[in-house]
């Protein structure tokens, strides 16, 4: 079996693996399917272990799918001194771009504009900014090693206010002095997310979606395993709950860290590590709202913005500002939208406005918790801690730094299990990259062979990498499938089979949000592509009529809530829209009096 066909996350291959995890009992089970998570998995596997991953909703469903799409050292960083992680994230961006998955993470150019004075009164404040910006962008080089093919980014360049514009025309000719060009990675986040559990699946591991850690199994003081609710499974079904035995479960929750420790309060233990939720909004625009070939990268008051160019579209963000509501759907209000306008309308020559925006998504960044009154300040730093025998929890961290945070946690297990190899992640490359260099040089001929035009297997390379021809052997047996999906023309009605088929998507917004971006980019945020969407789908899942409806009601109804709650004020009138809508998994029916979901856990003491 080839490495694709083994790393395939089919129905049938859910149910397989949901038979495993009732009847087996693994060295390593990890608990979380974001990037830590995930990548935890294939660190395990990868080491000969026997694995299994659960994930209470869907791969790359929380943090993991609503980042700003960047692959980055963190130029902030270097100002506050954070040097060993900035060496450490851009050692990650290299490998990513040139080993793991060249695929997935490719450079895209950043211009950081120097502001312009008021004549020759104002030329050394001019003169020292440039120098300033410049050794921090020299120093981002460096530590991203200067020379060689691992760095997997070209060397910056400094322009001039000529120079800048040319590459920018919409940046301000009176507020700019010139320019200062540097490239980093940019990433389909939610897809790289997909793509490890596939390899980790590919090496063995059982990795299932929608199946909710609902409690802690233990002997005395030692977890012996988790107690796992199958969300797909039928109302009142006796096989929806059951216990997955382990010798060492692994926490990767994110900004459910948190509810790991409370778990343990009932046996005294405090882990001593507390995790914040930062909230990070991004808005999405056509490319023809801004001219440029680059992307931007602004200080503001409080933190930087971010202008970057996505397909045919810019993500224009973050905030950062601390979230203490819902942490499975935090919502964007009218205040963090207008925010974010009002600072890219000061770098931008034809401002921007509402009416300009496509998409709108927000998600939860998972800080370290420390005496910092703003969340900007807290480290992105990771920690490993074991409050009990047998539990591993992993916290913190950033998106770049994943591999990493996962080898560090799967050292600790190995350590308590012994006889275990190290680390081989950093060699390791994830399914779709073999071959990648070599296919996408001969793009044009593939595309002749398959009777499709180059664009079409240009776009499918940049998302699937040699797994293309995957998506294109589906073409082959049905010409239908290589129809563009209703509402979203730059995506194949293929695209979708292959994401049910392959990718582990179970629901309408598994591929509207997660597979694809239509969710956010258009202006109908999925809503003229569900019922195309739910017809491909139901083919391979078995929906009947009133399945898919019932599938593009749940769509419809979060999308309502979403927009709904960007037209409000403040948070926690947002908070409450966004609330308006029930997970199409039926977390509702799990949702406290307080509307918080994945409170503490019960811990059931085993009788074996």
């Amino acid at each position: 079996m080839t490495r694709s066909a083994a790393g395939q996350l089919s129905p049938q291959r859910r149910a397989a693996d949901l038979r495993r995890l009732r009847a087996e009992r693994f060295d390593v089970l990890v608990i979380g399917g974001g990037a830590t998570g995930a990548g935890a998995a294939l660190d395990a596997a990868s080491r000969g272990l026997k694995v299994a991953l659960v994930e209470a909703r869907d791969f790359a469903a929380g943090t993991s799918s609503r980042s700003s799409k960047l692959i980055h050292g963190g130029l902030r960083y270097l100002e506050q001194l954070e040097f060993h992680l900035v060496h450490e994230a851009l050692t990650e961006r290299g490998l990513l771009a040139t080993r793991l998955a060249p695929h997935l993470v490719r450079p895209v150019p950043f211009l950081i504009p120097l502001p312009a004075g008021r004549g020759l009164r104002d030329l050394p404040a001019r003169l020292f900014r440039r120098s300033y910006y410049g050794a921090g962008v020299a120093a981002y080089d460096a530590f991203a090693g200067l020379f060689g093919t691992g760095r997997g980014m070209p060397l910056h360049r400094h322009l001039t206010r000529e120079g800048a514009r040319r590459v920018f025309p919409s940046l301000r000719a009176d507020a700019l002095a010139g320019a200062i060009r540097y490239y980093d990675g940019q990433v389909d986040d939610a897809r790289l997310v997909v793509t490890l559990a596939r390899t980790a699946a590919s090496l063995g591991a059982t990795v299932v979606s929608s199946a909710r850690a609902v409690g802690l199994v233990r002997q005395a003081r030692e977890v012996t395993g988790v107690r796992v609710r199958d969300l797909e499974a039928p109302p009142g079904s006796p096989d929806a709950e059951f216990e997955v035995r382990a010798r060492t479960v692994i926490a990767a929750t994110g900004v459910w860290s948190d509810d790991m420790s409370r778990m343990l309060n009932d046996v005294g233990l405090r882990p001593g590590v507390r995790v914040r939720a930062s909230k990070g909004v991004h808005l999405v625009v056509p490319r023809s709202a801004i001219t440029g070939e680059t992307g931007l990268i602004v200080r503001t008051a409080t933190s930087v913005l971010f202008v970057i160019p996505w397909g045919g579209h810019w993500i224009i963000g973050t905030t950062d500002t601390d979230w203490r509501l819902d942490r499975s759907h935090p919502a964007a209000s009218a205040r963090d939208i207008q925010y974010l306008l009002d600072q890219v309308n000061l770098v931008l020559d034809r401002p921007l406005s509402s009416a300009d925006i496509e998409g709108v998504y927000a998600g939860l960044r998972p800080l370290l918790a420390g005496e910092a009154d703003s969340t900007s300040k807290l480290s992105r730093e990771h920690a490993v801690f074991e409050p009990m025998l047998g539990l591993l929890l992993v916290a913190g961290g950033k998106y770049t730094t994943y591999r990493v945070m996962a080898a560090d946690v799967v050292d600790r297990a190995a350590h308590r299990l012994g006889g275990v190899r190290p680390s081989r992640t950093a060699d390791l490359p994830l399914l779709g990259a073999d071959g990648y260099a070599a296919m996408w040089r001969d793009r044009a001929d593939l595309a002749r062979r398959h009777g499709v035009p180059v664009g079409v297997v240009e776009h499918l390379l940049e998302r699937y990498g040699t797994l293309t021809l995957e998506v294109l052997a589906l073409i082959a047996a049905d010409p239908l499938l290589a129809s563009p999906l209703a509402g979203a023309p730059e995506y194949l009605a293929a695209e979708v089979t292959y994401a049910t088929r392959s990718e582990g998507a179970l629901h309408l917004e598994d591929v509207l949000t997660r597979r694809t971006r239509i969710s956010f980019e258009t202006t109908h945020r999925g809503l003229d592509s569900a019922g195309h969407t739910a017809e491909l789908m139901g083919a391979v899942l078995g929906w009947d009529a009133a399945t898919r409806e019932r599938e593009i009601a749940h769509y419809r109804a979060r999308v309502e809530a979403e927009r709904e709650s960007q037209l409000m004020p403040d948070d926690a009138t947002a908070d409450a829209a966004r609330l308006g809508a029930p997970d199409v998994r039926g977390f509702a029916a799990d949702r406290g009096a307080d509307g918080v979901e994945d409170g503490p856990l019960h811990l059931p003491t085993s009788s074996r």
